[in-house]
């Protein structure tokens, strides 16, 4: 049975998951919040590149090792699945890595999920409101400051959890293997569900599909343990745009109001699709 894999990838607190959730409603789609795959890949590579058994792998086997840890950890839920399966792995990585994504699946697409960057800070500094009893993974535990020091530290674009995304992104954006993104901003997902299904199921080639967008449910409440940040990856029921004030200070959004370069027709120079 042949299975089409797709990536998805994108800035944190951007929809991925909500995208995931609601794809997953599809019987002959697989996705969920986050997978190991890539880390599995990048893990190979030294073994294969450079270290003492080097010389016995060549490009085809490399290609080969890499496309079974796809095959190898989806192998029990393809075998649930329908005819043509399709599988969508989530993890932000894999916008650092196109070139190599289209020497894998030459015919895959990389959905990136997007949002103004002053408002992914501000959902992050909301959980943390939320789970004032415990510090979460991505500030090792430690407070981290103030809103400001959390949000220069979230922004470092070496590994900060949405600079090194947004950093990797722009990368894809730019790179010889733009064309392979499509790009899915929240608003457009939360606000017009329907047509933005209807536009990606397209892009992909795909069979549309009747989405339940008033009954969609995703819960990873161990994976968020783990985050220590119970609730992260927990979708609302109805997808629908809620209007929020903002809980952070309005200069940091004024101070990431132009990092947003998807919102900028004359940036799309490598010709990305928006949906």
């Amino acid at each position: 049975m042949s299975t089409t894999f797709h990536l998805i990838s994108g800035l944190p607190r951007s929809g991925s998951t909500l995208l995931s959730a609601v794809l997953r409603q599809n019987p002959r789609f697989s996705a969920a919040v986050a997978s190991p795959v890539a880390s599995l890949v990048e893990a190979m590579q030294p073994i294969m590149s450079g270290g003492q058994f080097s010389v016995f792998f060549d490009e085809a086997t490399r290609l080969n090792l890499m496309r079974g840890c796809f095959d190898s950890y989806y192998a029990q839920a393809v075998a649930k699945m329908p005819a043509t399966p399709v599988v969508f792995d989530t993890n932000r990585s894999w916008t650092a890595r196109m070139s190599l994504v289209a020497k894998l699946y030459p015919q895959s697409r990389v959905i990136c999920c997007v949002r103004d960057v002053g408002w992914v800070i501000d959902s992050i500094e909301r959980m943390l409101t939320k789970n004032p009893t415990q510090y979460a993974r991505l500030f090792n535990f430690q407070l981290g400051g103030s809103v400001y020091s959390r949000a220069e530290s979230l922004m470092n674009h070496d590994g900060g959890l949405i600079g090194l995304a947004w950093s990797t992104l722009r990368e894809a954006w730019f790179g010889e293997q733009a064309k392979r993104l499509i790009i899915v901003p929240y608003d457009h997902l939360v606000k017009e569900p329907r047509r933005t299904m209807g536009r990606l199921y397209a892009e992909l080639g795909e069979k549309p599909f009747e989405h339940d967008f008033n009954n969609v449910v995703y819960d990873e409440a161990d994976f968020d343990a783990f985050l220590g940040m119970p609730g992260l990856h927990t979708v609302r029921k109805k997808v629908e745009h809620i209007e929020r004030k903002p809980c952070i200070p309005p200069d940091i959004f004024f101070k990431y109001a132009s990092t947003q370069f998807w919102d900028k027709p004359e940036m799309n120079t490598g010709g990305v699709t928006i949906i």
